[in-house]
């Protein structure tokens, strides 16, 4: 069943030669299909931590950040949650073939309306090898076959999961031309993915701004706007201190790499005095540096001046800006300047103030009393996630099965003709 591609475009053709099988699976051949390709990868865990190993020696070697090579990094239980992960995905409902409309025309023919595969899906990412596994499965499960390109800092990794989910498979009868890599093409690999319009129906990149600004910017390919996440918490007035430092310290700490963090945090003046110290202080406890307004350093400990940059930085790291503002219109004001349209969360007692930000706050994902690092295709249920969306077409927030989906009318009639 495997072809031997000497191009990046043959390998591209591979994968869409594959979907017309592919998008026909039925719903237990392609959970199935998912099941095997968990096994495999547990099966593989001993050699996929040995490749993950060479690349982060060679990323600390060629000055890797901190924060790309957490997420670059695989050890035996992140190999075992991409497995769960897949498993996970495999229970989900296949999402295709649903009938999303349906209806009969005055002349008898019967219209319906269904979801249907992409066919190929392909990704840009960086350092990201659970991207890898997380798309695949996803893809798969969607009907969809997939081209990824994963870049130079987890090229052995990604060679490795790539190997193991073609090999599940090729066991189970299914083309393993459906999961494609052109990561060995650099990259050119990459150009080509992005100019593979009529091959390639869908793109998703992940990754750094910059990265998806060039890919949204280059590609002749549709493109689904995955973006930074210059995240924010604003403290209300009402704001109750547990809640306040909790919330923000679990945002900012639980995995400060990832674009769901917090990145600044919002103050409101009333609530300054109160909460200010206690919130900076159980952030410096945790190694977070806090890069602040003059208020905020007047009244919270070892607070690092914070410039203009801050307030659009999107750290990545344990570091975060803190401002008092005046009010919620202040608030707001400073979110619709500053946001990446990711994910923002308020934490207040005030109800009128609870259905204000839900309303005008226009992010993907817009919260109340919450962490932000909630917004996650496994915590919304699922099982991964393609990536966040912060465009407003087909997608938006964190991208399941759905998302991979299109739709195709369907005309059954007998015999009419348009008169």
């Amino acid at each position: 069943m495997t072809t031997t591609a000497t191009t990046a475009r043959e390998r591209m053709l591979l994968a869409k030669a594959a979907a017309r099988t592919v998008g026909l699976l039925d719903d237990a051949t392609k959970r199935d299909a998912l099941l095997s390709i968990a096994d495999a990868i547990d099966d593989a865990t001993p050699a996929i931590v040995a490749a993950n190993a060479e690349d982060l020696e060679r990323g600390r070697a060629t000055g890797l950040s901190t924060a790309l090579q957490d997420r670059l990094r695989l050890d035996e239980t992140r190999v075992a949650a991409l497995a769960a992960a897949v498993r996970d995905i495999a229970q989900l409902p296949d999402p295709v073939g649903r009938v999303l409309d349906e209806r009969t025309l005055p002349n008898g023919v019967v219209l319906t309306k269904v979801s249907v595969p992409f066919g190929v899906v392909g990704s840009i990412y960086e350092a990201r090898p659970n991207v890898t596994v997380d798309i695949a499965a996803l893809a798969l499960r969607s009907g969809n076959t997939v081209v990824l390109r994963g870049g130079s800092a987890a090229e052995s990794t990604n060679a490795a999961l790539v190997r193991a989910m073609r090999g599940a498979l090729a066991a189970r009868g299914i083309d393993p031309e459906a999961i494609q890599s052109v990561d060995d093409f650099g990259r050119e690999g990459a150009r080509e993915l992005m100019h593979a319009r009529g091959i390639v129906d869908v793109l998703v990149p992940r990754g750094s701004a910059q990265l998806i600004e060039t890919v949204v910017t280059e590609s002749s390919v549709p493109v689904i706007e995955t973006g930074a996440g210059v995240v924010h918490i604003v403290l209300d007035e009402s704001a109750p201190l547990e809640w306040a430092r909790d919330i923000v310290v679990n945002a900012k700490v639980q995995r400060p790499s990832v674009c769901n963090s917090v990145e600044t945090v919002l103050v409101h003046r009333a609530a300054a005095e109160r909460l200010v110290p206690a919130v900076v202080s159980a952030l410096n406890e945790r190694g977070v540096t806090v890069h602040g307004d003059a208020e905020v350093a007047r009244i919270g400990a070892g607070v690092v001046p914070a410039n203009d940059e801050d307030w659009s930085t999107e750290y990545l790291s344990l570091d975060v800006s803190m401002r008092i503002v005046d009010d919620l219109d202040e608030a707001l004001e400073h979110i619709s300047r500053y946001s990446t349209h990711h994910t923002e969360s308020i934490i207040t007692q005030d109800a009128a103030n609870t259905e204000r930000f839900l309303a005008e706050v226009d992010s993907a994902v817009v919260m109340a009393n919450t962490s932000t690092r909630f917004t996650d295709g496994g915590e919304f249920g699922f099982g991964a996630e393609v990536g966040i969306s912060t465009q407003k077409l087909h997608a938006r927030g964190p991208m399941g099965l759905a998302e991979l989906t299109s739709t195709k009318w369907l005309a059954r009639g007998f015999g009419q003709v348009r008169p």
